[in-house]
């Protein structure tokens, strides 16, 4: 790491694990930088760009709503039970998420930047980033949160578990891991730790 280079953070988990609470915490307690992969994931496909006309090309306009933006649930529909559909359309996404990633880092001037990237992982992204926090929950916890926050049923809230990789993985490759399995007082105490523990090495 260069000397004027900042500590880079890479904060992900399984789909529904609690990673938006702990990157919201970190901006507003803590005013560091956020590094939001699923912002620039949506701006991939936004009206206008290329990546949403490759999409319509691919799958016709059906895949497009009636104002010409994205058709999520569509898209969800198809890469969710397609695995060379869903490679293609990551193939898409990645390098994009990858380069505004680039980006916004070479432009920060900060001591400690967040990037929050739930296929950290997947993505092959993990060399972006100086420290891996993994947010974890039990099993039982993530289907049920996931069901809540997306009204799906328990077959299809898993399917959408099942899609990413297993959080134990993650969890073995953490160097932090935060527990959200009790409460949220007791998940940022954990952020507060963390942050603690960077800030007495440096």
């Amino acid at each position: 790491m260069a000397a004027n280079s900042p500590l880079k953070i890479g904060l992900t988990g399984g789909i529904s694990t609690g990673k938006t609470t702990v990157s919201r915490y970190l901006a507003e307690a803590y005013q560091l930088p956020i590094l939001d992969a699923d912002v620039y994931a949506r701006e991939a496909v936004q009206f206008g760009s290329r990546g949403l006309q490759a999409i319509a090309e691919r799958y016709g306009r059906d895949i497009l709503l009636p104002d010409g933006t994205l058709n999520r649930a569509g898209l969800g529909k198809i890469i969710f039970n397609d695995i060379e559909e869903k490679r293609w359309v990551e193939g898409l996404i990645h390098p994009f998420v990858r380069d505004r990633a680039l980006t916004e880092l070479e432009r920060l001037d900060a001591t400690i930047v967040v990037l929050a990237i739930p296929l950290l992982f997947e993505a092959k992204m993990t060399d972006l980033v100086d420290r891996v926090w993994v947010v974890s929950c039990s099993p039982q916890q993530q289907l049920k949160r996931l069901m809540a926050r997306d009204r799906l049923s328990p077959q299809q809230a898993q399917a959408r578990i099942d899609n990413q990789m297993p959080l134990e993985q993650k969890i073995a490759l953490a160097d932090r891991v935060l527990d959200n399995s009790s409460t949220v007082p007791a998940l940022l105490e954990q952020v507060d730790r963390a942050l603690q523990f960077i800030h007495n090495e440096q």
